[in-house]
């Protein structure tokens, strides 16, 4: 049997801190970049890469975090219907709780929470009173009104435009969510619309 790694953890670390940083052009412009998939405990991703260390993308993070803003994206839907994580058997509004909590544990900073296609739901308003109170800013996104095929609509203040702007003062801006379909795209796109405006490259 061969004992080789297939996935090399410090390899991957070097490498996309490095790649990441060579795209970040100081502090007159933003880059955004989407951190996709679980950000602890990826059981999935070592199953699939021998060797992967589960929580590589939290040790990313950390290498990042002083050059790094970080925004939380979650959809409002998902708190509505208590949608459940499958593979830890809690709730998104818990699973977001307790990411945010691991965050502050390893000396990541959440510079704000986005609720996305927010309705002013009940539960979703008690989720957002819970965050606030705790301190950390949440903003919410509507519905983008055109979205996806109205260009001219949606790349105007009626769009992207009526949501709220997220201030960030870090040149990276590293966009994530405790799972698919959170809005992470359209926050990224969202911001991008308001720093144009701003005149940030």
């Amino acid at each position: 049997m061969n004992d080789m790694i297939g996935f090399d953890n410090e390899t991957y670390l070097r490498k996309q801190t490095e790649e990441i940083m060579k795209r970040v052009q100081g502090e007159e412009s933003k880059l955004y970049l989407e951190f996709g998939g679980k950000i602890i405990f990826d059981y999935h991703a070592s199953r699939v890469l021998p060797g992967f260390d589960p929580n590589v993308k939290m040790r990313l993070l950390h290498k990042l975090k002083d050059n790094a803003d970080l925004i939380l994206c979650i959809y409002a839907g998902d708190i509505e219907r208590r949608k459940v994580r499958a593979d830890f058997g809690i709730t998104y509004d818990a699973d977001a709780m307790k990411l945010i909590d691991d965050l502050r544990l390893s000396g990541v900073n959440i510079t704000g929470v986005v609720i996305t296609r927010f309705q002013n739901q009940p539960a979703v308003n008690i989720f957002k009173n819970k965050l606030e109170r705790r301190g950390i800013c949440v903003y919410t996104h509507t519905h983008t009104k055109g979205y996806p095929s109205d260009v001219d609509r949606i790349v105007s203040d009626e769009g992207y435009g009526a949501n709220a702007y997220i201030k960030t003062e870090r040149p990276l801006v590293i966009v994530t969510a405790p799972g698919p379909g959170s809005g992470k795209l359209a926050t990224c796109l969202s911001q991008m619309y308001h720093d144009y405006r701003n005149g940030i490259k």
